[in-house]
């Protein structure tokens, strides 16, 4: 962590990746020398390790700090990020993190986010980064960024399902209390023009398709639940989460079928009738669509040496 590290941005990677039995992590929080770290907002950290921490670490996360747009991080933070992604490591950073992963040249070329309050910040010092301010979090492959402070806990998340699965993903989800999912395409914040109300409805008529995937789920259904238009719902619904009503539904479907690959020893062709595939030619297409692998290479991934 950096000198006025963000309370949350600190703690959300470690609670989600908490060392714990169910979790195959060890958690390490390490500043630029070991000692203690001037946080954000009134906070201070007593830190243990330096940044020999980053040759031990599998993935690194840095957390959001004060005034990321006036100097980039020391060069010995900057030498030792760098030097981790050389040998293999993850970079993911949370809020303005960012800028410290802009400082390695490693978001050079690709596309990156932070908090949407320093994203035009972001683009003027790091002009070559292809800054995002629409995404909660962006997934480049060995480098990641999120935008703020509640999004890290969707860009963790979402890590924990490329690493352990579904099930894993959402345990942790119960746990924190949180969405157990939210893509990395969903806007930062819901345009004031968006009623409180309508958000509830929309979450809560979310929460009501969850519990039906297996049912015939069309957009006239949606709405009839929500209560508005068809027309309106599908606008107001691309506004809240960034993609259609029919999208989310898919990604729905297919996480539920990934959940029960890795937790049952269902058929293919059960499998697509329990989440509204129908037939496993159909949940086949989608999974290679929206995965890029199959049903049956998914489930060997993930019970691989179980």
């Amino acid at each position: 962590m950096l000198d006025g590290a963000k309370p949350l941005d600190v703690g959300i990677p470690a609670q989600v990746f908490t060392t714990r039995a169910s979790m195959p992590y060890e958690v390490r929080v390490c500043g630029a020398a070991p000692g203690l770290v001037a946080g954000g907002d009134g906070l201070a950290y007593a830190v243990t390790h330096g940044l020999d921490a980053l040759a031990w670490a599998d993935i690194v996360f840095v957390p959001g700090y004060r005034f990321p747009d006036r100097d980039d991080p020391p060069r010995a933070v900057v030498d030792a990020l760098t030097a981790a992604h050389d040998r293999g490591a993850r970079l993911a950073a949370i809020s303005t993190g960012a800028f410290a992963l802009a400082a390695t040249g490693l978001l050079d070329g690709r596309r990156a986010t932070t908090h949407w309050h320093y994203t035009r910040a972001l683009a003027a010092r790091h002009p070559r980064v292809q800054v995002d301010e629409n995404v909660l979090f962006v997934d480049e492959g060995s480098v990641l960024t999120s935008a703020g402070a509640a999004s890290g806990i969707d860009l963790c998340l979402h890590i924990l399902r490329g690493d352990l699965g579904v099930a894993a993903s959402n345990h942790a989800a119960r746990r924190l209390v949180a969405a157990p999912y939210r893509s990395g395409g969903q806007a930062q914040y819901v345009p004031r023009s968006v009623p409180e109300p309508l958000g509830e409805r929309f979450a809560a008529t979310r929460e009501w398709a969850l519990h039906r995937l297996d049912e015939p789920l069309t957009l006239d259904t949606l709405a009839r639940h929500a209560e508005v238009s068809p027309r309106t719902f599908s606008r107001r619904f691309v506004e809240e989460t960034g993609c259609t009503p029919m999208q989310w539904v898919m990604r729905a479907r297919v996480d539920l079928a990934r959940e029960l690959l890795e937790r049952s020893q269902r058929g293919v062709e059960q499998i697509a009738a329990d989440v509204g595939l129908g037939t496993g030619a159909n949940l086949r297409l989608h999974f290679q669509r929206i995965l890029g692998t199959t049903p049956g290479e998914y489930r060997r991934t993930f019970t691989r040496g179980e």
